[in-house]
């Protein structure tokens, strides 16, 4: 992820993403670099407008999701089954005696 990261801040700075830039992003932000996965990753950026594409992520990412009301009304008729079930269980003191019988 060092690496996507590296490629972004370049990206942001203006800069070309290539191998010397990369590196020295790497290297400035304590990253012992590989210079296989520095050309891989170049290689896969090759063609890719990123600006382009983090718009693109922007708006995905921007739209609110709004709960359905549907999921609320469940949600609430959980909890009163939880209560409900909480009340009709069976006691500590009941559940050790039951357990003493396992045990003589």
């Amino acid at each position: 992820m060092e690496y996507v990261y590296g490629a972004l801040l370049l990206n942001a700075a203006g800069k070309p993403i290539d191998e010397q830039g990369l590196t020295s992003v790497l290297s400035a932000a304590g990253v012992t670099p590989d210079a296989a996965q520095i050309k891989a990753l170049i290689a896969s950026l090759d063609g890719v407008n990123l600006a382009e594409v983090l718009a693109k992520s922007e708006m995905v990412a921007a739209a609110p999701a709004a709960p359905a009301p549907a999921a609320e009304k469940g949600a609430k008729g959980e909890k009163k089954e939880e209560e409900k079930k909480e009340e009709k269980g069976v006691s500590e003191e009941e559940a050790a005696e039951g357990l003493s019988a396992l045990f003589g």
